[in-house]
């Protein structure tokens, strides 16, 4: 089966995340993805090891972890568009795209003449998306974007970690850059909307994605919890702001999450937990009550979890049909029986390393396939067949090129 954009062709200017996440679902999808990379250091995040890609001897292969978990499925293309011929050759790949994704400063590509209006004139079906941190206009504009700084600034860290004034209370980053990666999935439905919209068009158009944009408007019932009330919500380490008892709980060797979803799945955990008492007492009965007397009900059930061992609580809850679940370390994850069944481990020929082990894509689509057969290239690998398929060079203009230094091959 092809790939459902198989027939799509994205030149990528961006690098570390949030660009290079937008072009690596595209590339899942079989959109073909000419990742374009300075000569000699490419992506910034060929950089960020350890840990490094080892070959089948143990030794380091020189490309990182990080790199890895963000370019598969693409082809690099060494080329530097600083020098007016690197200009040029974008331009001219820019007319046989469909697709062009940057992360650039605002207006940091108008001076190269590879901004969106630039290449709308040499390509009105051009799908242009800038992704920046705070969007191309206002008066943070011309910031540059970070994740931490944008969790921080766009409020998801005001309801992440523990509360003030409690063991370990303070503010929290998430443990992956989930600014990046929100803004990355946006820029992929938004690319897929502007590629739909040409259909009946003709046009190309222009997107702005912001990671400030993306982390406010990810924070979805927190959003509202604040709008509704005009009270902005507290951290609650791993407690829920809306339903109880929705949140961690120590047991007789480790931890679990328990996520009561409504009140027949309270009573069904009381029932469970030798407690049935609990789901008739008043203050619990419903979940708007036990909102209101959490501070009475968490305190009963500590005890109660701490009388089982993890896995005899999850066991016995999963046949009463009572939301829970381990807290796994990543070695268990990838040695989860349903992670393993989902196929998410893979391993793809890797040109120095022999096998690399990757993530494969979440999405399974039924009668278009996800491409799964180019691992994360090397810097420059594609150079000259990029060139030569694509705008035609000849071998003695590739060697000029590169003699120049516009091309790494």
């Amino acid at each position: 089966m092809p790939g459902a954009l198989s027939h799509i062709r994205v030149l990528d200017l961006s690098r570390v995340l949030a660009g290079p996440w937008c072009t690596q679902n595209l590339a899942d999808l079989g959109a073909e993805v000419i990742k374009v990379e300075k000569p000699g250091s490419g992506d910034d995040t060929r950089a960020w090891g350890p840990p490094w890609l080892r070959d089948a001897a143990g030794n380091e292969t020189g490309e990182s972890a990080y790199y890895l978990s963000c370019n598969r499925g693409k082809k690099s293309l060494a080329l530097d568009i600083a020098h007016p011929e690197g200009q040029r050759l974008v331009r001219a790949l820019a007319a046989r795209c469909d697709v062009l994704v940057e992360n650039f400063k605002v207006g940091g590509l108008a001076k190269y003449g590879l901004d969106w209006n630039s290449l709308r004139a040499v390509n009105p079906r051009l799908v242009y998306c800038s992704i920046t941190g705070f969007g191309q206009d206002g008066p943070y504009a011309e910031r540059p974007g970070y994740d931490f700084i944008v969790q921080g600034m766009g409020g998801l860290m005001s309801v992440t970690g523990e509360p003030d004034g409690t063991l370990g209370g303070g503010p929290q980053k998430v443990g992956v850059a989930v600014a990046d990666l929100f803004t990355g999935m946006y820029a992929t439905v938004a690319v897929l909307a502007a590629l739909t919209f040409r259909e009946k068009s003709g046009e190309g158009q222009h997107i702005d994605l912001a990671l400030l944009d993306a982390q406010v408007a990810m924070l979805a019932n927190q959003n509202m919890n604040f709008l509704v009330s005009e009270r902005a919500p507290e951290r609650m380490g791993n407690a829920h702001p809306n339903i109880v008892p929705y949140q961690t709980f120590a047991t007789a060797d480790g931890h679990l999450i328990l996520a009561v979803g409504n009140d027949a799945q309270f009573r069904r955990f009381c029932e469970l937990a030798g407690r049935a008492d609990l789901a008739d007492d008043a203050r619990f009965a419903g979940n708007r009550d036990r909102v209101a007397n959490r501070a009475a009900l968490i305190p009963l059930l500590e005890p109660l979890l701490r009388t089982r061992t993890t896995h005899a609580w999850v066991e016995a809850m999963e046949s009463a049909g009572v939301p829970c679940g381990p807290i796994n370390r990543l070695n268990e994850v990838f040695d989860d029986p349903q992670v393993r069944h989902r196929g998410l481990r893979i391993e793809l020929p890797h040109p120095t390393a022999g096998r690399v082990p990757l993530v494969a894509s979440p999405m399974r689509l039924s009668a278009s396939a996800v491409v799964r057969d180019r691992p994360p290239p090397l810097l420059g690998q594609h150079t000259s067949e990029i060139l030569r398929d694509v705008l035609s060079l000849s071998p003695t203009e590739l060697q000029r090129l590169e003699q120049a230094g516009v091309i790494g091959t």
